[in-house]
């Protein structure tokens, strides 16, 4: 029985596929196989040397040292995609209340007092202060064109924008979900330069880190609506504050409010909501467990962060799996063991992702804890696991 640690409050999805004959599942086991997370900070966790693995039932992974990790043999997983149409439908909150101030007129509403005359007579005077301008025509940047970049982008199609988008890192899979009518650009300046509205949808890395700075801002739009449902840190917080006390940025709607963005002017802000829906809640457990679940029985990887994605059909009567380096003659190290003690390979698979790399072979003989501590004391080798 593997030992699954929880660290949040997950979906009791995860429990259908982690089921309790072959999972204990709580937030007080001890020596866990795996930490199931939906948001708590790892860097400072005491990983056991019994982690195998980490699910993360979302698709943000600032809040987990992957370097660390990958040195000692545990696979992160997340759920790309799982909270996709949560998060665009945010969107579609998202740049209404970019484009008035609706945030004002709710708070108007709700703080009115009796004796500044009737409601209905008062409001026909104020509520210009409120407008803004129809999004329909307008022009909308896309910086990302993932899971979710590619479902903001095609149904702002919709209504009536004209789309362009950028992504250095577009796959194929992802350029076929995204509309052709949507304007695909090569320079992220050409964003900058040419669009009304700005939407944010990229992973949080050193690339994108203060993406949106005060020279990004300077070559935008003068009155330009930001829209930012990636992470808070893609947009340096001192280059927006003064873009909106300048004026020079209209409006900025994200899902990160801290203390200093609160007290700006003309921002709309949410506490992360943007995967915050019980189907997105549901599918990134469902997603994250079944990726555990693989991994702790059939050595399997898929949506790893830090490793390679590798995954074979099950053809022996045993399965070997090793993380290791990835560095030449590896597997020359590591065939010797297998003739020495006549083990037989069935079937085997390799692959890398930078520094790191995984092999599994399926074997039809007998393997001895001898065989296997050969294994682990190779040079390079991080972790070895027999599955039967």
């Amino acid at each position: 029985m593997y030992k699954v640690k929880l660290l949040n409050n997950i979906s009791p999805v995860a429990r259908e596929i982690l089921d309790k004959d072959r999972y204990e599942l709580s937030e007080t086991v001890e020596k866990p196989d795996a930490l199931f997370v939906r948001a708590s900070d790892l860097h400072h966790y005491d990983f056991n040397p019994e982690i195998k693995c980490i699910g993360r039932a979302g698709i943000g992974v600032n809040t987990i040292p992957l370097d660390t990790c990958s040195q000692k043999g545990i696979v992160v997983f997340n759920t790309p995609g799982g909270n996709a149409n949560g998060v665009k439908e945010l969107f579609l909150f998202g740049i209404t209340m970019a484009s008035r101030d609706l945030m004002g007129g709710l708070n108007w509403v709700q703080t009115y007092k009796d004796e500044e005359g009737p409601i209905q007579v008062r409001m026909e005077k104020i509520k210009k202060q409120f407008a803004g301008p129809e999004y329909q025509g307008q022009t909308l940047g896309v910086i990302g064109t993932g899971n979710v970049g590619s479902l903001v982008a095609n149904a702002a199609l919709g209504l009536g924008m004209k789309v362009y988008a950028y992504d250095p890192y577009l796959s194929v899979d992802a350029a076929w979900r995204v509309s052709s009518h949507v304007f695909r650009v090569s320079k992220v300046e050409d964003i900058y330069k040419h669009c009304d509205y700005i939407t944010l949808h990229v992973p949080l890395k050193d690339d994108t880190r203060d993406m949106i700075d005060a020279k990004a801002i300077a070559m935008m739009k003068e009155g330009v609506r930001i829209i930012n449902y990636a992470r808070g840190e893609v947009v340096n917080e001192d280059a927006i504050i003064d873009g909106l006390n300048s004026g020079h940025v209209a409006r900025y709607v994200a899902d990160f409010p801290t203390r200093r963005l609160v007290e700006t002017k003309n921002t709309v802000l949410t506490p992360h909501l943007g995967g915050t829906t019980i189907e997105a809640e549901s599918n990134c457990a469902r997603m994250a467990a079944m990726e555990i679940d693989d991994y702790l029985t059939n050595g399997n990887i898929k949506n790893s962060v830090n490793l390679p994605d590798v995954t074979m059909e099950r053809s022996g009567k045993a399965r070997i799996c090793i993380i290791h380096r990835n560095t030449p003659g590896m597997l020359t190290s590591i065939m010797p063991v297998f003739s020495e003690d006549n083990i037989n390979i069935e079937n085997m698979t390799n692959k890398s992702r930078g520094d790191y790399a995984y092999s599994m072979f399926d074997v039809n003989s007998g393997v001895d804890e001898a065989a296997l501590q050969q294994l682990r004391d190779l040079p390079g080798v991080i972790r070895v696991r027999f599955l039967k």
